[in-house]
């Protein structure tokens, strides 16, 4: 006979399972409400998490839409020759590209654009086969373009220009001349005056080329020359400092002019014997082999403020001497210029070897270090396609911060 106890027992079993369950099923209710409000309050900010832990920014939002003008006043320009895309003017080029690739993707459509661009190659015939510069044609081709522009699309006369950009990549930029006190002379072209430049030139305070609404980028290096010496803290560094380039022994030319103010042949005259300088003056295609070998670049001006040599030595992590006063850089918030480079006054090129002795006795590691930062270098470079804080990422952030504002004086009136 079985026990009445044991019977009991398992009578009351059912009924003890039976409750566990209700508590479970409550605490999973519970747990689910628990993840679901979770997710609610924290998945909109793991893309600014992300962001933040990565160090990347987020994508430039401001949408350009680049008019498809007739190849003549752009493609033509390349096919005829090469150079065109690869030379230190070719910003105009790989601007647009790399506008057109990103305007392809995400199927832009005029109407939605908050910018346009006029796509417009002045700088491909920059030099003629004398090798003189020429931009005689420049401003007849941009008044042909925007006259296009005008008859074709509704964009323009709504804003006379406003919301247009235009790339000015030579050494004067929106005036359209490479020799200063002509192009000062001819002025900006009045039907650009409200539009928004792109230009390698710029200076601090007031310039006659420079009193329009503009963006100073990088002269364009090809972006291979990143890849193609050894890592800058890897290079070998036997040389103190370094310059090829245009020396004139007597600078002024059969223009009347007085090349690079005299500073070249300044250098020239004091450092040409001095065994801790290496300065040349004829060409040699391998030249960016020397820079990468160099402590110290040497980066005067010539014509215009600005050189290539500007990027050259950044890439290839030789610390760049500016020797041009007055000169303003691109993308400040990104480079902090003064962490990377030195700035020695044109009145002060006597000065100069003192200068770097001190340098090379005190901060020379720190500035290395921060010059060599892969940041740094991507910003100066213009990638097709564009990739993520490239010279047409920056570009894209800066037009993005000019229409911020806008809109916000806008909203105040």
């Amino acid at each position: 006979m079985r026990d009445p106890k044991q019977k009991a027992a398992r009578a009351h079993k059912p009924r003890r399972f039976n409750m566990l369950d209700k508590l479970r099923k409550r605490y999973r209710w519970s747990w689910l409400l628990w993840v679901a409000l979770s997710a609610y309050l924290f998945l909109p900010a793991l893309p600014s998490l992300r962001r933040s832990s990565s160090g990347s920014e987020p994508r430039p939002g401001v949408r350009i839409y680049a008019y498809d003008l007739p190849p003549r006043f752009n493609r033509a320009w390349v096919d005829a020759d090469a150079r065109c895309a690869r030379h230190l003017f070719a910003a105009e080029v790989a601007v647009h590209e790399a506008l057109l690739l990103r305007q392809r993707r995400s199927g832009l459509r005029a109407e939605e654009a908050d910018l346009f661009l006029v796509p417009v190659y002045v700088s491909c015939n920059f030099s003629t086969p004398t090798g003189l510069p020429s931009l005689a044609h420049a401003r007849g081709m941009l008044a042909e373009a925007v006259d296009l522009v005008r008859a074709d699309m509704p964009y323009w006369n709504r804003s006379d220009g406003a919301d247009h950009v235009f790339v000015a990549s030579h050494d004067f930029g929106a005036c359209f001349h490479p020799m200063e006190d002509v192009a000062i002379a001819a002025g900006i072209p009045e039907f650009l005056k409200r539009s928004i430049l792109l230009q390698t030139f710029g200076v601090q305070g007031r310039h006659t080329c420079q009193e329009v609404d503009h963006v100073v980028i990088p002269p364009h290096v090809p972006p291979e020359v990143a890849w193609e010496l050894p890592e800058p803290e890897k290079a070998h560094r036997d040389i103190f400092a370094f310059f090829r380039g245009k020396m004139e022994v007597h600078p002024k030319n059969s223009s009347g002019h007085f090349y690079s103010k005299k500073v070249r042949t300044e250098l020239l005259q004091l450092y040409g014997r001095n065994r801790k300088f290496y300065l040349k003056r004829k060409q040699y295609n391998g030249y960016r082999s020397e820079m990468a070998r160099s402590l110290f670049c040497l980066c005067p001006l010539g014509w215009a403020p600005w050189s290539p040599r500007l990027v050259e030595s950044v890439l290839l992590g030789c610390i760049h001497v500016i020797i041009a006063d007055n000169i303003r850089l691109p993308f400040p918030d990104v480079l902090r210029w003064p962490d990377i480079s030195l700035q020695v006054a044109e009145r002060d090129v006597a000065s100069l070897e003192a200068v770097l002795d001190h340098v090379a006795a005190t901060n020379l590691t720190t500035i290395q270090r921060n010059l060599w930062d892969p940041v740094k270098r991507r910003a100066l470079v213009f990638n097709r396609p564009m990739d993520e804080g490239d010279a047409t990422w920056q570009v894209l952030k800066e037009l993005e911060a000019k229409l911020d504002r806008s809109r916000q004086q806008g909203s105040k009136r």
